[in-house]
Parts: structure tokens; C-alpha cells; sequence
């Protein structure tokens, strides 16, 4: 069958067509000159990206997370400001406003840079200084008031108006907020593109720019997970409206997407396999699929969760979100190092329809972000565009590669045309013929859902029984047990669903929800007359229901 790309592809081939890849110099990186290794983060980045010598740029900087505001303006901001200067990456332009006017826009005439990258041990925030006399501060909330604290990553967004005295109390809006044109998010026009390459230690974030480049070479591949709150109504309903727009971008795009709007966050035992995107909310801690010892992180994926303290610190292998989240996998994520409020944290949904259509990493971030010199940190490499590719020339290139990764190509190919409203019966037909169907797990449980819901039941029992026997990963096979068993029951084949749920419960010590299987498996046996098979699943129901407190 001839394949079909949809307009949403086409159109974003042709965009993508009209920019070229983003040059390492057009970056400067900064380290921490106390530290060893916040040294080799920079030198292995300035390598992978090539960035030049002279822009790779050391600095005397505290050690910690933490930087009070002096140390921030007199080892940071300024000494990176003089060296912009010094090296005519960025020319001021004195006169751009006449005297005594407030400034309409940074008095810079150029700029040679439009990235700062730092790396791993340069400090996360900058502390609140109750000292500070701002005479700007009784304009903003009283919920602003005496907060003049902020992510670093975050305050040097508006470094290009240093020559400037702005309001430090409160968040500032970003002068690139929601940019349609990745060109115009530039210094000249206020905002400097930030993004750190960090984590809980070295190692991780060393290795953020390797999954990118993997990435940048092979494609992002895998599966879109978006978890909602299921709200309609309030204040709050617009982080689910931003999430949701991000879904529907995934969905769009490609991506097999699952949206889940029930107020819990998903549970720890939820089949989450080859994550390539992740957003939801709104856990303190790391939590459910991602608590597990292995997360089934795609390279190159993003992952983001969305809570006021989800960045609080990065050091964190088990605490809050951001750094359990990259020492699980994850390649670039974001957070909040202290309280945003909501309108004050990433617009998700903007985040995605600008990555997606070809922004790099850095360009969408910054232009998801309505405030600034506020407390959002964006960690990961800035110049990492995995969807800059025409995905028909993609698709070619990873055939002639004979590329494992070609089975994902066409799941993307299936689902953009069906998000697109492409009639179902037309993939099966295709997924039927595919060669790559008989050999991937992958493309065999699309084939299979397909059928389902078609209510062709035999045929999409016999797929769910082949991609068991495909390798699937081990949360795969977690979620096609379980869906053939399901299927098998809706067939009214009662007994074999039981030995199938059976069978995966004595193969999978530890299944966090077990003790829901069991009182599924034990209601079934009483339907089909199996007394001794429900008696021993009560037995296990009771050593698994919680104890009454005595």
C-alpha cells in the first residue's frame, strides 16, 4: 500500500524545510571554575556542539544550589555581561532611547549568541534578599511582595536588559512569550535563550547532550503520556487546558498518545513503556511509574511534571521531580525551584506545538514561559531538534539504514493520518501487508487495537498473542497480557482469560496492582463455577487488602 503522509506532516515538512540546524555559535557556556567536573561538562558539550574556545567561558561561582542576589549580579550576571561585551557577542547600542525615557527595548544593536548553556554546578537559584530597596516593588501582588529571588536560569533571560534597573520583586513577562517565529526569540529583542545541562550528579548531566545527539541522529521515537486532572471548571483548569493542548499537539503529530483526566496521577502499577513525552501533574514527589527501579525512557525523551516545587532541588534521586526524573532516563525536562504559581510555570501546550514543529529544545522552552526572572529552570541541551527532519525523508533514511527504529516510523505514519481523519480500515489493510508488522511488536499491537476497535474480537486476540511472542519490553508486555485478557472476556472466553491473568500474576512478582487483578480474577471464577481457582484468589486478596487498624 502506497503510504500517506498528512497535511499536518506535509505542512510541517515545508517549514521545516526553510531553517537550517542551529550552529554551536551561536552558544556560550558557562561553568562553575571551582569545580572539576562542572569543567568537564563544558568542554564534553563545547565538543559535541562546536562551540568555539572563546566562548566556553569559566567562572568563580558558590558550589551549592543556592547564590544570594550580590553573588549572583557580582560573579554572574555581570562578569557574563562584560564578557559578551569583550568579545562582541553582544554590542550595545547607548542611545537607543533618548534620555531620561523608560526603555521600549534593550539598548542592544546586536547579538553574535542567542544560547547560554550551564552546566552542572553552577548554582540553580538565587535567594531572596530582604535588604534589597525596590522602589517598583508596591506595583506588583502583594503575593510578589519581598520576593525578589529567582530561578538563575530564569533571571538571565532578561540579561540583555542589564544596562537596564528593572524590577527584581516578582515575575517579569517574557519578551518572547509565545513567539511564533523561533528567529525573534534573540537578545536583541530581550531574551536570551537558557537552558542547563545538570542533574544529580556529573554523569547525568554529561550525558543530556549524548541522548540529544542520539536523538538528533535516529529520531525521537516512542509513545506520548499526558496525565490530567480531569477538571472543568476553576482557577486551576488551566494547567489541565495547557496539558491537554499538549496532548492533542502529540496526538497530531503522531506520537500513540494516552491521555489520562481522572484526578489521581497515574498509579504505579500503569504500563508506561518507551516514553518519548511525559507531562502531568500534580504530585510533590516522584511518584507511580516513575518511582520504579527502571523507567522505560526513550533516548532523547522529555518528561515534565507540574508542581510548584518539582525543581526545588536537582541533586535528588528520589525527591521532587526534576532530578528522579533525569537519573531515570529522562533527556530534557523542566521545573520550578520554589512557588510559580500556576499562571507562573511553563504553558505546556505551547511548549509542545513549538518543539514539535521544528523549535529546537531551548527556542520552545523560552517561548512556553509567560514569566521571567521567576522560577522555572529548563534543564537539557537547548540546541536538541528532534523534529527538524522532513518525516517522508526521515522515513527513507531509516530504510536505507535497515534502521530498528523504522517500525516507529510507521506507527507515526499510521497515527498522524488516523489523527488526521483518516478512514481506520485503510491502516489495517496497511498494517496487514507491512513486513515490518510481522517482526515488531510495536506495530502488531496497533494492528491489534485496530481491530478492537473495529469489533473484529478473533483477529485482535491472534495480534495481541503475536506481539507477546515479538520481544516486547517488559511494560509491554505488561499492558498486552493484560489487554488480551480483557479481550478474551469481552470474546466470552472466560476460562482462558483466567489462565492468561493467572499465568501473570505468578510471572510478575511485585505487580503493584495485584491486589485489584485478583479480586477481578476471583469475581471471574465465581462466573464460570471455579471454586477452588476463587477460594485461592480470596486467600491472596486477603494477604493483600490493608489491615484494619486494631
Amino acid at each position: 500500500m502506497k503510504k500517506i503522509f498528512s497535511p499536518c506532516m506535509l505542512t510541517l515538512a515545508c517549514a521545516l524545510a526553510l531553517r537550517a540546524a542551529e550552529p554551536g555559535d551561536e552558544v556560550v557556556v558557562v561553568f562553575n571554575s571551582r569545580l572539576r567536573d562542572s569543567q568537564a561538562v563544558a568542554a564534553h558539550y563545547a565538543s559535541a556542539r562546536h562551540v568555539p574556545a572563546r566562548q566556553v567561558l569559566g567562572l568563580d561561582l558558590p558550589t551549592g544550589e543556592n547564590m544570594s542576589r550580590a553573588e549572583y549580579r557580582d560573579q554572574l550576571q555581570m562578569p557574563l555581561l562584560r564578557f559578551l561585551e569583550k568579545e562582541k557577542l553582544f554590542v550595545f547600542e547607548p542611545d537607543a532611547n533618548p534620555p531620561g525615557q523608560p526603555a521600549a527595548r534593550p539598548y542592544l544593536k546586536e547579538a553574535r549568541i542567542r544560547y547560554a548553556v550551564l552546566c552542572f554546578g553552577v548554582p540553580l537559584r538565587i535567594l531572596d534578599d530582604w535588604t534589597l530597596n525596590d522602589p517598583e516593588e508596591t506595583a506588583v501582588p502583594p503575593e510578589f511582595r519581598g520576593r525578589n529571588g529567582a530561578a538563575v536560569d530564569s533571571e538571565l533571560i532578561l540579561l540583555p536588559w542589564s544596562c537596564q534597573k528593572i524590577r527584581l520583586a516578582g515575575p517579569m513577562r517574557n519578551p518572547c512569550d509565545a513567539a511564533t517565529n523561533a528567529a525573534s526569540i534573540n537578545p536583541t529583542n530581550g531574551a536570551l535563550i537558557v537552558a542547563r545541562l545538570d542533574g544529580p550528579d556529573a554523569a547525568v548531566a554529561m550525558h543530556l547532550v549524548d541522548k540529544a545527539m542520539q536523538a538528533k541522529t535516529n529520531g525521537l521515537w516512542g509513545r506520548s503520556y499526558f496525565d490530567l486532572r480531569g477538571l472543568t471548571n476553576g482557577s486551576y483548569k488551566m494547567g489541565d487546558d495547557w496539558l491537554g493542548g499538549a496532548a492533542e499537539a502529540a496526538r497530531h503529530y503522531g506520537f500513540e498518545t494516552v491521555v489520562d483526566d481522572k484526578p489521581e496521577t497515574f498509579s504505579a502499577g500503569f504500563p508506561m513503556s518507551q516514553i518519548a513525552l511525559y507531562a502531568g501533574w500534580y504530585d510533590g514527589n516522584v511518584s507511580g511509574p516513575f518511582a520504579r527501579p527502571k523507567v522505560e525512557f526513550m533516548p532523547g525523551a522529555f518528561a515534565y511534571h507540574l508542581h510548584s516545587f518539582s525543581a526545588h532541588t536537582l541533586r535528588s534521586t528520589n525527591q521532587y521531580w526534576c532530578g528522579p526524573l533525569l537519573a531515570a532516563g529522562a533527556t530534557a525536562t523542566m521545573g520550578c525551584i520554589d512557588e510559580p504559581y500556576l499562571t507562573g510555570t511553563p504553558d505546556m501546550a505551547v511548549f509542545f506545538s513549538r518543539w514539535l514543529s521544528g523549535f529546537t529544545y531551548g527556542e520552545a522552552a523560552c517561548a512556553a514561559q509567560h514569566a521571567v526572572s521567576w522560577q522555572t529552570t529548563v534543564v537539557g541541551d537547548p540546541l536538541y531538534r528532534p523534529f527538524a527532519a522532513d518525516p517522508r525523508a526521515q522515513h527513507e533514511q531509516l530504510v536505507a539504514r535497515h534502521s530498528p527504529w523504522v517500525e516507529w516510523s510507521d506507527l507515526r505514519l499510521v497515527d498522524s493520518n488516523l489523527a488526521a481523519g483518516a478512514a481506520p480500515d485503510k491502516f489495517i489493510r496497511f498494517l496487514e501487508t507491512d513486513p515490518n508488522t510481522r517482526q515488531s511488536a510495536v506495530l502488531t499491537e496497533k494492528l491489534a487495537s485496530l481491530y478492537q476497535a473495529a469489533g473484529n474480537r478473533e483477529p485482535a486476540i491472534k495480534a495481541l498473542r503475536q506481539a507477546l511472542a515479538l520481544h516486547p519490553t517488559p511494560q509491554t508486555i505488561v499492558r498486552l497480557t493484560l489487554a488480551l485478557g480483557d479481550q478474551l472476556v469481552v470474546s466470552g472466553q472466560e476460562a482462558e482469560a483466567l489462565k492468561v491473568y493467572d499465568a501473570f500474576q505468578k510471572n510478575t512478582p511485585g505487580y503493584p496492582d495485584a491486589l485489584a487483578l485478583w479480586q477481578k480474577m476471583q469475581t471471574l471464577a465465581e462466573k464460570i463455577g471455579k471454586k477452588s481457582q476463587a477460594a485461592r484468589y480470596s486467600e491472596e486478596i486477603q494477604k493483600l487488602s490493608p489491615k484494619p487498624n486494631s
